[in-house]
């Protein structure tokens, strides 16, 4: 998706239209936490057949908001960059809620509230208590983690921030190196710090290359899982015992 810094150039039209269609609006949010899904698995998602989902596709490729990705024979589709998954997430956010109508919705609400993939990164309660630990650790500085509606500049909940610009120290790059996580020798097509204001929690998490290379650690080690529900993530036993072991993450049951 080509982004620009002036809306009046942007055809915000033809996006908009692509999304503006329910089924379509299923696959972006399946998308949404940063992974490439085949078109089966996107079918499933938004509730239409094989043939259905193809015609959806196309359109969201058509509107640059997804990208195809081929594997052998097969074709994955993610979506096209973080801004889209930003986007999702601001139109979530004015968006009237749907009605839960079970307690499996009213569950997996609570679950995303508890721990969540932003785009490529952790969120929710888990994610803001990484944020808040890193800081207490000295490993990062620059802010307080905290989001506050009446002094914010330009940040708004589930979006991007940009009034806090936060540093990762010395020791701190150290303390990652021995996590697992080398900061140095991340990609530099994309910042290496960033946070977004979460929009459960209304603090901020940790995001940019950094975010997401955490975020795999956790998953390499075991520490979270892919929940059974879109986005949602577990911390296990092991996580709950290694967060607090290594970076003093208390997390409630």
């Amino acid at each position: 998706m080509t982004t620009t810094t002036d809306a009046r150039d942007a055809d915000i039209a033809r996006a908009a239209a692509a999304i503006a269609d329910p089924s379509r609006a299923r696959v972006l949010q399946a998308l949404v936490e940063g992974r490439a899904l085949p078109a089966s698995v996107l079918a499933t998602e938004a509730g239409v057949s094989a043939s259905t989902v193809s015609g959806h596709l196309a359109k969201l490729l058509d509107a640059g908001v997804v990208r195809v990705e081929r594997h052998g024979r097969h074709r994955y589709y993610r979506l096209s960059g973080p801004a889209v998954a930003e986007a999702i997430e601001a139109l979530a956010r004015i968006a009237p809620p749907l009605p839960v109508t079970s307690l499996r919705q009213s569950t997996h609400a609570h679950a995303l509230r508890r721990a969540r993939t932003c785009y490529d990164h952790v969120a929710g309660a888990l994610g803001v208590a990484l944020m808040a630990a890193l800081l207490e650790r000295g490993i990062l500085e620059g802010g307080d983690g905290h989001y506050d509606p009446a002094a914010a500049k330009g940040d708004r909940l589930s979006a991007p921030g940009n009034d806090t610009t936060y540093r990762l120290t010395a020791p701190g790059r150290a303390e990652l190196a021995a996590f697992g996580v080398d900061a140095d020798g991340l990609p530099r097509r994309r910042p290496l710090i960033r946070y977004c204001v979460d929009w459960t929690e209304q603090r901020h998490h940790l995001a940019g290359a950094l975010g997401a290379a955490v975020t795999d650690r956790l998953f390499e080690l075991g520490w979270i899982r892919r929940g059974t529900r879109r986005r949602v993530v577990d911390l296990t036993d092991a996580g709950r015992t290694g967060l607090e072991r290594t970076f003093g993450v208390v997390l409630n049951a």
